[in-house]
């Protein structure tokens, strides 16, 4: 394993959440009694080679110092309007004393396994190229709008998942220049494909759900009480 003093994580959490129908934003709803993004955060707390984790916030954010954090290496930046804006700060915010890489993940993401997070890192530093955990797609997916127009191969389909990891310096430049370009960017690695760089594709657990909408609420619940059964906790 890698020199814990070479990589920060990130994590994006100003957004507001509001396809979840709550009044706070969806990362502090209640999960098995802890908000999602103290899951989220406990999972990257259990990885000893991470040198800070950096969770770019709203500044108006009232509910995050209230948290019960117990890791010193999780410290708060300012978040921006859309998702790049905030990992770019939290790069900026680094730029003093920049890690050689970078794992952004996902607050919504608290059941990403351990594991999955350690093969990504392996594996792109053996590679010495960034790269992304990611799914195989599996159901039958169709091309249209009200009516199906075309069934899609998808045979080399993948669904992107969190954490993305990154060279610093690379991630960094990508996102400063796609974002001054007017790119469109959903994710870090589109920012790396945009600039020409490869992204290689990691599989990870299926079950690395986003919590996006209250069904997805009721699904993770499940999954996580199926975790801590299995981990003893």
């Amino acid at each position: 394993m890698t020199n814990k003093q070479t990589i920060a994580a990130i994590v994006p959490a100003a957004g507001v959440g509001s396809r979840m129908q709550h009044n706070a934003p969806k990362q502090y709803i209640q999960l098995a009694g802890k908000t999602i993004l103290e899951h989220t955060l406990a999972k990257l707390s259990q990885l000893p080679q991470l040198r800070t984790i950096v969770v770019a916030l709203s500044d108006s954010d009232p509910y995050f110092d209230e948290l019960p954090l117990l890791d010193n290496r999780i410290v708060r930046a300012s978040g921006g309007k859309e998702r790049a804006d905030s990992v770019l700060n939290s790069l900026l915010f680094l730029a003093p004393n920049p890690p050689i890489w970078v794992l952004v993940h996902d607050a919504a993401r608290p059941l990403v396994n351990i594991s999955d997070i350690e093969r990504l890192i392996d594996e792109c530093i053996n590679a010495d190229e960034g790269g992304i955990l990611a799914s195989k797609v599996k159901d039958t997916i169709k091309r249209g709008h009200t009516h199906a127009l075309q069934t899609v191969p998808r045979d080399d389909l993948w669904q992107a998942l969190t954490p993305q990891f990154f060279k610093y310096d690379e991630l960094k430049n990508a996102l400063q220049n796609a974002l001054a370009s007017g790119a469109t960017i959903t994710d870090e690695a589109s920012a790396i494909e945009w600039a020409g760089k490869p992204v290689k594709l990691v599989a990870g657990r299926s079950d690395n759900i986003k919590i996006t909408t209250p069904e997805d609420l009721d699904l993770a619940g499940f999954l996580l009480h199926k975790q801590q059964n299995e981990s003893g906790l």
